[in-house]
């Protein structure tokens, strides 16, 4: 079985719960929308990367904006459902998505692509908490899904992104304090321009924090939902 669901940041409890109510194994698969918090610190990184280890299911992470970019965290590349990932031997059912990589997942075709601006960068900055700047899609990373979505004639069954396109943002649970003029918009407008272009059936992101589905665009929170 395919699962997903939305940020964790750090906390497993209800997919620990999840797991032992669905006696899933290591052959499930749950993605995570983005912010799973596996990448932030380093040594806290790998005692929890040790507790997760014993999860009996696999998880594939999306890349988020609370968390280093897989790439930076010294991980090797394999082959895994069609498409690359990251991984580390060590830790088999933690694995990390590259942008625009496609994986077969439940019979469909599902793009990665990651990334966000954090409205709470001044804050983390401010109080050294981890902030890394090249959280959004750099213009590699865009050419890069862009050529293969001109290889799939721009057709996916399934686009697993952090963020949304612009068009879709649930502006209802923007946080009050942040003025939003001096929000980043880049990746949504970049996401919009895609998903004007794409034929797909459905879209799963996460970076809200909120449970709802507008069209075919599904925002996630804790909610576990079954890909089929």
């Amino acid at each position: 079985m395919v699962y997903l669901t939305g940020d964790t940041h750090r906390n497993f409890k209800h997919v620990v719960s999840f797991c032992r109510r669905m006696e899933t194994t290591t052959d499930d698969v749950l993605v995570i929308l983005g912010d799973a918090g596996i990448n932030y610190y380093d040594e806290e990184d790998w005692l929890l990367k040790i507790k997760l280890r014993e999860l009996p299911i696999s998880l594939l992470c999306i890349h988020g904006n609370h968390e280093k970019r897989p790439e930076a965290c010294g991980y090797s590349e394999r082959e895994w459902r069609g498409g690359k990932v990251y991984w580390e031997p060590e830790f088999p059912n933690l694995l990390f998505a590259k942008d625009g990589e496609v994986y077969e997942l439940a019979g469909k075709r599902c793009m990665a692509i990651g990334g966000a601006y954090s409205v709470d960068k001044p804050v983390r900055i401010a109080q050294g908490y981890g902030w890394w700047p090249d959280e959004q899609p750099s213009k590699e990373i865009k050419a890069r899904v862009e050529r293969r979505l001109e290889a799939e004639s721009w057709q996916m069954d399934v686009i697993l992104s952090h963020t949304c396109p612009r068009k879709y943002e649930p502006v209802e649970v923007f946080m009050k304090s942040i003025d939003q003029s001096g929000v980043d918009k880049a990746t949504e407008n970049w996401l919009d321009s895609i998903e004007d272009r794409l034929d797909y059936r459905l879209w799963f992101c996460g970076h809200f924090h909120v449970s709802k589905t507008i069209d075919r665009l599904c925002f996630m929170a804790n909610d576990i939902f079954l890909l089929e």
